[in-house]
């Protein structure tokens, strides 16, 4: 008699939740090192260069300033674009590995997905590239101060449309003091070789980037490694299915995930937790709803250089939450969506809100204020 396939397990909503946040290491603060964790996460946005500090002190058992502070000025970890073209904050070693793998993306971010690159070719780009890469291998720029210098070297061109050029296709790093803790300064960039001593490469093999990502982010499918990435992948997946385990959502779309990682189950307890704007959990897949409300898009970040994260209680978004000034204090407002939080759960949102204003404001008195609900 011949054998019966079995079915794959389906996991549910909390299921996948519960897995993401222990990948994501938000169901318990770890002993684990800046660094360690940076790699771990597979880099960890940073649009807003304080973004990280919050995400690390969200995961991280005794997270000081001056550990991610410290990397950053030593150039042991780095803010670069990266996934999906947003900058993303990696360690050195990570930088190297992912940016070739990943430079396709800014390829075609420049030609096909932003104003810059129309009319332009490889061709016509190459003597603004070289001339761009010198530029700012002498020291960090702007991309205003590139365009003004491309204006004057290349007069008959759309002056701004080449510095972009140049920001996309040329691999360059973000320079400090910006990534440093409450430190100003212009957004300034340089080269790989300038800041990290050589060129990108040798690329990362696309099997040990899916696999890294399964651990940071799994269960997950071919689609969330895209949306994650920006990078399709699903030729890999299935090279890789032997060594995976394959399970199912609740809508019958096959996820995969490394046969030991961890899946706890759906009604394992979570601690609320404070995120920064943009958290990598947050932009990990194409399906959200494992960490959304369904239908909860993602309008809740910052604006204006205004910091404004999210708030999970039992693992899922349920709040926005921003630092503000009052009364001569630094306060946190929690803005609950769709109903307040519950009165069980307000005591430990309470003391997770103190710890984050004391990373926020260390010398100032501290206030929490919930507003009311915002549909």
């Amino acid at each position: 008699m011949g054998l019966v396939a079995q079915r794959p397990v389906v996991l549910s909503r909390r299921a996948l939740n519960r897995a993401l946040l222990a990948r994501q290491l938000l169901l318990q603060r770890h002993k684990r090192s800046a660094a360690w964790t940076i790699e771990w996460l597979v880099g960890m946005q940073a649009q807003a260069p304080n973004l990280p500090y919050i995400g690390l002190w969200s995961r991280t058992e005794g997270f000081q300033h001056s550990e991610l502070s410290g990397l950053v000025e030593t150039r042991r970890a780095v803010r670069i674009s990266l996934l999906r073209n947003t900058i993303h904050l990696v360690t050195a070693r990570d930088a190297f590995g992912l940016k070739p793998l990943l430079q396709p993306l800014h390829e075609r971010g420049l030609y096909r997905g932003s104003p810059w690159g129309k009319g332009l070719t490889p061709a016509s780009l190459a003597p603004v590239l070289e001339a761009g890469r010198l530029l700012m291998h002498e020291r960090p720029r702007t991309v205003a101060q590139l365009t003004t210098l491309l204006r004057d070297r290349f007069p008959d061109h759309d002056a701004q449309a080449l510095a972009y050029s140049v920001r996309y296709l040329v691999p360059l790093a973000f320079a400090t003091p910006r990534g440093i803790w409450m430190s100003g300064g212009p957004v300034a960039l340089t080269t790989f070789e300038a800041w990290l001593g050589r060129p990108p490469g040798p690329a990362y093999a696309p099997e040990k980037v899916v696999l890294r990502y399964l651990a940071a982010f799994g269960p997950a499918s071919a689609a969330d490694f895209r949306a994650w990435s920006g990078l399709a992948m699903r030729d890999v997946f299935e090279k890789l299915r032997p060594r995976l385990r394959s399970f199912t959502n609740e809508d019958g779309g096959e996820l995969f995930d490394l046969p030991e990682a961890p899946r706890p189950d759906a009604d394992t307890p979570v601690p609320p937790r404070f995120l920064p704007d943009f958290d990598n959990i947050l932009l990990g897949h194409a399906d959200r709803t494992r960490i959304m409300a369904p239908g909860r898009h993602l309008g809740l970040f910052s604006s204006n250089g205004i910091m404004k994260g999210s708030l999970l209680v039992d693992g899922f978004v349920r709040a926005a939450w921003i630092p503000v000034r009052r009364n001569g204090q630094a306060a946190l407002e929690i803005t609950p969506f769709e109903k307040p939080i519950d009165k069980i759960d307000r005591p430990l949102v309470e003391v997770e809100a103190r710890g984050l204003l004391e990373l926020l404001a260390p010398r100032e008195k501290h206030e929490v204020n919930f507003a009311p609900v915002k549909s």
